[in-house]
């Protein structure tokens, strides 16, 4: 594994936590593709249960997308986050 990838990996997991400590439980899912089709994952809720779905294969930046996307729209300021988390949950922030 890259040094890249595994860095990116801690920050997802990280990233995973901080919604944990949030309220929002996320799920890494085999997300089912169609000829033509392509699940991205997202925030959904299910009953009164928030919830984060990700495809479980996807590139690790693309998992923190998704997870920073979902997370900005919450008050995260009372949680420690290391530096590289934080900036991801800055609007307009790439994790590539």
């Amino acid at each position: 594994m890259s040094e890249k990838r595994a860095r990116l990996l801690k920050l997802a997991d990280e990233l995973i936590e901080a919604a944990r400590r949030l309220g929002v439980e996320v799920r890494r899912e085999k997300l089912l593709r169609e000829v033509g089709y392509r699940a991205r994952g997202g925030p959904c809720r299910l009953r009164d249960q928030h919830l984060i779905i990700i495809d479980r294969e996807m590139p690790p930046a693309d998992q923190i997308e998704i997870i920073a996307e979902a997370l900005r729209g919450r008050s995260h300021e009372q949680l420690y986050l290391s530096p590289a988390a934080r900036r991801f949950l800055q609007p307009g922030t790439d994790p590539a």
